[in-house]
């Protein structure tokens, strides 16, 4: 996926516990999407499988810096400088596997764009990454009378692991923006699914989701939505849904993986503020 909000851990937090992996093998899945598969027994016993928004936040070692062996990020935050403390990227764990110790993590890349993406492209078999989590709070409620589900790339990973999860026969629209036809996966879908690929070309991210959205004829009944990409969109779908729509806050999982012109450290540094805000402006609004 895309960069998620991860940042580089905040001073006075208890460090997360950290699991080293290996690469076991890499794939590409459309020419901006790379999978990077993680394996060893640390991931075997991960426990990855109660969400199907698992994300883990991969650590990124700062040039020149000489961690303790073995690694431990609690120490490293007590003893070392900031700025030497590894960088966090957080990405959605697409598929976990504990018999066979395997974790699926799908990477955007645009060429020498951000961090992670690189790395994954130079990734090889062998490699050794470290990374905490996972995290997680959203999977599809099997007693919901429809989804709703609609995200970027960056969403792409959980909305497809979330359809596999779907009972059969559910009741789903779904809405994926990607920039063209070429960036389109195969992901499975029931028969109660209606999928809608939606191709920006160039375009503004996610102004085709808020308009394919807004004109989705609603189904009767309650609702189970999961709206997740870059922030600018979602705040738009969030006013939508809570204001325009209804959608009581318990039955809406709904965030800004990323903000557009803005790094990660950067969004991660204003999105509590961000989040706020919106709240501020959108809960104090009347909804029918």
């Amino acid at each position: 996926m895309a960069e998620r909000t991860g940042g580089t851990g905040r001073a006075g937090r208890t460090a997360p516990s950290v699991t080293t992996a290996t690469v076991v093998r890499k794939e590409r899945l459309t020419p901006h999407m790379l999978r990077v598969v993680l394996g060893g027994p640390e991931v075997a016993a991960l426990g990855a499988d109660r969400f199907t928004d698992h994300y883990v936040k991969l650590l990124f070692p700062q040039e020149g810096a000489d961690y303790p062996e073995p690694f431990d990020l609690e120490r490293v935050r007590a003893e070392m400088p900031r700025e030497l403390w590894p960088a966090m990227r957080t990405y959605t764990v697409r598929r976990w596997d504990p018999v066979q110790g395997e974790m699926d993590v799908d990477f955007v890349v645009h060429g020498d764009a951000g961090l992670a993406g690189p790395w994954a492209v130079r990734a090889e078999p062998g490699d050794v990454v470290r990374f905490a989590g996972p995290g997680g709070g959203y999977a599809p409620d099997p007693q919901a009378d429809w989804h709703l589900m609609a995200g970027d790339e960056s969403a792409l990973p959980a909305i497809a692991a979330s359809l596999e999860r779907l009972p059969e026969g559910a009741a789903a629209h779904v809405f994926i923006e990607v920039d063209g036809p070429e960036e389109e996966q195969k992901v499975r879908t029931g028969t109660g699914v209606s999928l809608t690929w939606l191709h920006r070309r160039g375009g503004r991210v996610g102004e085709a989701l808020v308009r394919a959205v807004s004109e989705l004829d609603f189904p009767e009944g309650e609702v189970q939505a999961f709206v997740h990409g870059e922030a600018g969109f979602v705040k738009e779908l969030r006013r939508l849904l809570r204001n325009g729509r209804g959608v009581p806050r318990e039955r809406l999982s709904i965030s800004g993986y990323w903000r557009q012109g803005m790094n990660e450290d950067g969004w991660q540094s204003s999105k509590r503020e961000w989040n706020r805000r919106v709240e501020e402006e959108q809960e104090g609004a009347e909804s029918p």
